[in-house]
């Protein structure tokens, strides 16, 4: 459009919404019930682990255009080397999500700040099956969304403020990528805000003093202390409820969905 430009894969939604044979089922508002916790369920029945592993590649594709359901599908994916009926009923939960939003797509508009911004956060010990943390976090240039990413973290946090904190140096690792590309660009980035919820991390990235709570976190995680410190990236307390990254590390309720999924920029496109 003039100003605008408008991002989507409604075609290819339909289609493998067509394919497995959800065209007709209930729309849901949300792509994961709010108790969604997964497991391996071992003694669950067995399903078609190539049907899975297609759906999950399909779903995966569809992320490109539709962050909302990166968490959800992330989930899912972790059961694909033995998939049961628990883990197939989610993955056509997240179906009926999007054969009801398939016009939906990401909307980027022209404007004048080109400043980086990230949000940060952590699901603390969420996977059922090793007690691991989700990271999850998006990152903005302007008001546009660049990036983003839900993954589970490589090892088990013993607090919140763990998950956080490794969350935020996973986040700062993007945003110093990015600002190394844009300034090839000649778009030169200052100091760069990452809103994170958590108090206790946000303290721990300023104070190196803490020893007894911080000395088990790796010493790999430490980096994103020494950026803040030079000024390179500022950790800002933003309220949970605003917190846009939330979106990547856990199940929401459809309200809040709704509004962090207006606020990350996915709409209809009849909407503008």
């Amino acid at each position: 459009m003039e100003d605008t430009i408008f991002i989507s894969q409604s075609k290819y939604t339909r289609n493998i919404v067509k394919k497995f044979g959800m065209e007709s089922a209930a729309h849901k508002r949300t792509p994961a019930a709010t108790h969604l916790k997964l497991a391996k369920d071992e003694k669950g029945v067995d399903v078609d682990q190539s049907l899975y592993r297609s759906m999950i590649g399909s779903l995966l594709y569809l992320t490109v255009s539709r962050p909302d359901i990166t968490f959800a599908v992330g989930v899912c994916a972790r059961y694909q080397a033995e998939p049961k009926m628990s883990h197939l009923a989610q993955v056509k939960r997240i179906l009926k999500y999007v054969n009801g939003t398939c016009d939906y797509g990401i909307l980027y508009t022209h404007g004048e700040n080109s400043m980086l911004v990230g949000y940060c956060d952590a699901d603390w010990a969420g996977c059922a099956d090793d007690r691991k943390s989700t990271s999850g976090a998006c990152f903005f240039l302007g008001n546009n969304l660049i990036s983003w990413f839900s993954k589970k973290q490589n090892c088990v946090s013993l607090s919140t403020a763990e998950a956080e904190y490794i969350a935020a140096g996973s986040s700062c690792s993007q945003l110093l990528w990015m600002k190394q590309m844009l300034l090839e660009y000649n778009v030169v980035q200052d100091a760069m805000a990452l809103y994170c919820d958590n108090l206790s991390a946000i303290n721990i990235s300023k104070n190196p003093i803490q020893h007894s709570r911080t000395k088990h976190i790796d010493i790999r995680h430490h980096f994103f202390r020494d950026l803040v410190e030079e000024g390179i990236v500022t950790l800002e307390h933003i309220p949970t409820e605003e917190q846009l990254a939330d979106i990547f590390t856990k199940a929401l309720d459809a309200v809040q969905f709704e509004k962090l999924r207006g606020k990350l920029g996915i709409c209809l496109c009849e909407d503008l």
